[in-house]
């Protein structure tokens, strides 16, 4: 886009600026300006209300119960049309406006029902996500639909023809048909799926272990060895066995770094309490803390003025313009489209290619607002065979922050301004995307997978050659010191190997947890995981995995953060470490990993980006350097 197109799109598209908060050193651009101002209840009066997300609709609660039922209509119509229609490339297109049709009004109402102010919107929406997954449900154990698909699976002449992100997206679709037992007696399937989502029992423990056997029993019933064989079908790992052999390496090489974690934490436990120093589970949070603090002295209210919303903002606007030749660009929302006034709406552009898609950003605080970050698909980017026209994503992207006071722009804590790195990787993974169908778009993939994108965000928020393009004190406009920045980074190494440990045992356990059954309780499982890969005693009469929260989302694949974050590593390392703002290096990237979401086998995508297969042991390797102390840094100390 020229720079003449893209001053008339922000004309068009910006609107009048309410009146903001100034800083004494210089202009905040719109993108900057639009998160530093105090937000201002908007006059809509004689503005027509065009609905949530721009959806005539949803410009009140009402109108989800309109939305859910055209979808169904819709549903209903392209389902008899896929089942009559001979097999071909039409058989797939009509599956992904399916499951296009549904997504977009259960993801949007998945949303709203947890971040909606109004509690009508928020039960409207919730009631909304419940008729689209029963439909959802028995749409994925529909025989009619099923063989439509397998029909064409099975023509090898006519599987030939298509593309292969094509043939891709229908073995997706059929995989979604195994999982469910589509080929198994209909009355199974029943009792299986209602004991599964149904089985009524208060005490905790009882149930977890209930859900341990039916997902096991699911899992024998679809024909896989366990359900861990099942979640991790399709994923970078594969198979249990490359999990556990992931872990228990990765375990090997931090052994002895653990074992001086360790040390470290229980030395300092003594220090503070000589009476009681045998290092116990709850230690180690609490005397890593202690420690961090005592090295390198991080306050976070001492860097909070140098990252002010409005230049986060600027700084990933800067950071994608130079990587991608993308710019994110504030827009006015019309009456009724957002569902606060202090949603800001960003619209991505890209310097040829035009608009992308649009992001929300519902970042602040308030009340009855879940407190959480997340990345919240609305509508997914796919090619529309109807209109021959591309179908922009939209996404949300939700934090709790701050607001801006009358003396001051919201100020971040340096873990909130990597979060707010972290949550924009997924989101520019949804925009950078430019996928035929919506069932694969941006975060629609692998799990090990989705989390790359935004765990490498952090790399580039703790690179002090970004972070000085952007990070100026509020007021005197100074940039942040080097050496800060370096202090932040190292802190973060220190204990940095037991702190991994952890998140070894959490995987470990899960595996255990979701593969084969044992004839042991799983308090039993947990005290022999906890002591193989954690080292630290079990507390007698403690339940720590019903606490496990992940073990109901992410069942099999809490590993994923991982696997993630080592590849994630990998391509700083070789990609990015030597000039992250490198543009060739940019394209190569969104090439390689961001534009194929689901559609391309997730180490087929990292292979590309490294020009190299991968092993676990450089997976591992890369885990274990991250934390190698940066020998700069203490030459950069030294001399301070």
């Amino acid at each position: 886009m020229s720079a003449c197109k893209r001053l008339l799109y922000i004309v068009k598209h910006r609107g009048i600026w309410p009146s903001i908060w100034r800083r004494n050193v210089t202009t905040w651009s719109p993108v900057g300006a639009a998160f530093n101002a105090k937000p201002h209840r908007r006059l809509e009066l004689f503005e027509k209300n065009v609905g949530l997300f721009g959806v005539p609709e949803l410009s009140s609660p009402a109108g989800f119960e309109v939305t859910t039922k055209r979808a169904l209509k819709d549903t209903q119509e392209l389902v008899d049309k896929v089942c009559s229609s001979p097999p071909g490339a039409v058989t797939v297109e009509t599956f992904d406006q399916l499951s296009d049709g549904l997504c977009k009004v259960a993801d949007l109402a998945d949303f709203v029902k947890v971040a909606h102010p109004d509690p009508s919107f928020r039960e409207a929406a919730e009631k909304t996500c419940i008729e689209i997954g029963t439909v959802v449900e028995k749409l994925n154990t529909n025989v009619d639909l099923c063989r439509s698909l397998k029909n064409l699976l099975d023509n090898k002449e006519v599987l030939a023809q298509l593309d292969p992100e094509t043939r891709k997206v229908a073995e997706l679709f059929m995989f979604d048909f195994a999982i469910s037992g589509i080929h198994l007696d209909e009355k199974l399937v029943r009792e299986v799926a209602y004991r599964i989502f149904l089985y009524p029992n208060a005490d905790l423990m009882e149930c977890l272990e209930e859900l341990l056997k039916c997902r096991n029993k699911l899992a024998k019933l679809v024909g896989y060895e366990s359900y861990a064989h099942r979640a991790l079908q399709g994923t970078m790992a594969k198979t249990p066995e490359t999990v556990m052999n992931f872990l228990q390496l990765l375990t090997d090489k931090l052994s002895e770094r653990t074992a001086i974690d360790f040390e470290m934490i229980k030395d300092m436990k003594t220090k503070l309490n000589p009476r009681n120093a045998e290092l116990m589970p709850w230690d180690p949070p609490y005397f890593s803390g202690v420690l961090r603090a005592e090295r390198y002295n991080i306050e976070p209210s001492l860097y909070s003025p140098y990252f002010s919303l409005g230049s986060c903002m600027e700084g990933l606007n800067s950071l994608f313009t130079q990587l991608y030749g993308v710019s994110i660009m504030s827009e006015h929302p019309s009456a009724g489209e957002v569902w606060n006034d202090d949603v800001r709406k960003l619209a991505v552009v890209h310097e040829t290619e035009g608009l992308l898609g649009y992001i929300y950003c519902d970042f602040f605080h308030r009340a009855n607002k879940p407190h959480q970050d997340c990345h919240f698909t609305i509508r997914g980017g796919r090619q529309c065979q109807e209109s021959g026209q591309y179908q922009l994503p939209v996404v949300v992207l939700m934090l709790s922050l701050p607001l801006p006071t009358k003396s001051a722009p919201t100020l971040l804590t340096p873990s909130m301004m990597e979060n707010l790195f972290h949550e924009m990787g997924h989101a520019m993974h949804s925009m950078l995307g430019r996928t035929r169908y919506q069932h694969i778009t941006g975060t629609r993939c692998a799990t090990d997978f989705a989390e790359v994108p935004s765990i490498l965000m952090e790399y580039f928020a703790t690179d002090y050659r970004v972070v000085n393009q952007f990070a100026r004190h509020y007021q005197t406009g100074q940039p942040l010191p080097q050496s800060m920045v370096a202090r932040l980074c190292e802190s973060k190494k220190v204990c940095g190997a037991a702190d991994t440990q952890l998140q070894i045992f959490y995987s470990a356990l899960d595996q255990m947890y979701h593969g084969k059954p044992q004839n042991r309780s799983t308090t039993d499982i947990l005290k022999d995981m906890q002591q193989k890969f954690y080292g630290l005693p079990y507390t007698p009469n403690t339940a720590w995995q019903l606490r496990f929260s992940h073990l109901i989302g992410y069942g099999a694949k809490y590993y994923s953060y991982l696997m993630s974050r080592a590849v994630a590593s990998m391509v700083w390392k070789q990609c990015f470490v030597q000039d992250p703002l490198n543009r060739d290096m940019g394209e190569r990237y969104r090439r390689e990993m961001l534009a194929h979401g689901g559609g391309k086998e997730p180490m087929l995508m990292v292979e590309g980006m490294l020009q190299r297969q991968p092993t676990i042991e450089d997976f591992v390797d890369a885990l274990v350097t991250d934390l190698n102390p940066d020998f700069e840094t203490f030459i950069m100390d030294s001399t301070s």
